[in-house]
C-alpha cells in the first residue's frame, strides 16, 4: 500500500490513540505532527511506516518514547505540556500502551509486541497490570447521554463495575443538561445523536461552557470528528465496541482530567 494511502485511511485512528494516550489533543496531535515531519526526511521511517499499520503504530511509539512529555506544541500552553508531563510519570507508560492498543486499536498480543519491540509473552501481562491500574483508580460520578435503552444500559454496567456511580442517563439534551446540573457528575458519557434528533455535542458544550468536566464522546463514526477541519474532542468511543475499549477509555480521562468543548 503506497504511504500516503496508509496515512489517509488510518491516521484518525492514530490521532485517536496519540490523544488518548497523552489525555491532550494538542499533545496527541503534536505528536502524530513530529512523526509525519520526520518521516519527510527519513527514508528509512518512510518505508517502516508504508509497510503496514503496525508499521506506522510502532514508528509512533517510537516517536513517543524518544520525545517522551516534553514535546513543544503548538497552541498549548506550558502548564498543560507540564500537567501531562507529570502525569505520565505516575504510571506505566508500557502497560497503559498495551491495553490501548489491545482495546481500542484492536491489535494482537503479537502486533502489540513489535509495535512496543517487547516478548510477546510479556503483553497480557501489562495489559492485566494497566487493568489493575485503572480498577484501583479513583471513584467518580458519572453521566451518560445515550439513547438507546441496551448501549445505556450496557455502558452503565461497566461504569459501575469500575466503582463508578451512574446519577442517570440522558436520552436529550435538555435532559442531559438537567441531570448534570442536578447532581454536577465528574465526567460525562456522551452519544452524538439523541432520541428527538438533538445534538450530544451541543448538549455536552452548553455543559462545558458552564463547568469544566472531562468527557468521552461515542460514535459510530470516529472519522467524521477527526478530519483536522475543525475542533476535536480529545476522547472518543466507538459503536460498536468492547466493554474493554470503554474501560480504558475511561481508565485515561479519569486519570487526566481534562477536556475542551467540540464546537
Amino acid at each position: 500500500m503506497a504511504l500516503s494511502d496508509l496515512i489517509a485511511r488510518q491516521l484518525p485512528y492514530l490521532r485517536r490513540y496519540a490523544r488518548v494516550l497523552t489525555g491532550s489533543q494538542s499533545l496527541g496531535d503534536g505528536f502524530v505532527r513530529e512523526l509525519l515531519e520526520a518521516a519527510l526526511v527519513d527514508a528509512d521511517l518512510r518505508e517502516s511506516i508504508s509497510s503496514s499499520r503496525v508499521g506506522l503504530f510502532s514508528a509512533f511509539t517510537k516517536i513517543y518514547a524518544s520525545a517522551g512529555a516534553e514535546l513543544a506544541v503548538e497552541g498549548s500552553g506550558s502548564e498543560e505540556v507540564a500537567t501531562v508531563a507529570s502525569r505520565l510519570e505516575l504510571v506505566t507508560p508500557l502497560a497503559r500502551q498495551a491495553l490501548l492498543l489491545s482495546s481500542i486499536e484492536d491489535f494482537s498480543s503479537e502486533e502489540i509486541a513489535e509495535i512496543l519491540d517487547c516478548p510477546a509473552q510479556d503483553v497480557p501481562g501489562l495489559i492485566d497490570d494497566a487493568l489493575s491500574e485503572i480498577e484501583a483508580g479513583s471513584r467518580t460520578d458519572v453521566l451518560i447521554i445515550e439513547d438507546e435503552p441496551l448501549i445505556a444500559l450496557q455502558i452503565e454496567e461497566i461504569v459501575t463495575s469500575l466503582g463508578h456511580n451512574v446519577v442517570g442517563t440522558a436520552a436529550t439534551h435538555a435532559q442531559a443538561v438537567k441531570l448534570f446540573d442536578a447532581h454536577r457528575p465528574s465526567l460525562v458519557l456522551a452519544d452524538i445523536q439523541l432520541a428527538d434528533g438533538s445534538s450530544g455535542i451541543d448538549a455536552v458544550n452548553e455543559i462545558l461552557a458552564k463547568f469544566s468536566v472531562p468527557v468521552i464522546f461515542i460514535t459510530a463514526f470516529p472519522e467524521r470528528l477527526l478530519t483536522g477541519e475543525r475542533p476535536e474532542p480529545t476522547y472518543l468511543i466507538t459503536k460498536p465496541f468492547s466493554d474493554d475499549f470503554v474501560r480504558a477509555t475511561i481508565g485515561q480521562v479519569t486519570f487526566f482530567g481534562s477536556t475542551a468543548p467540540l464546537r
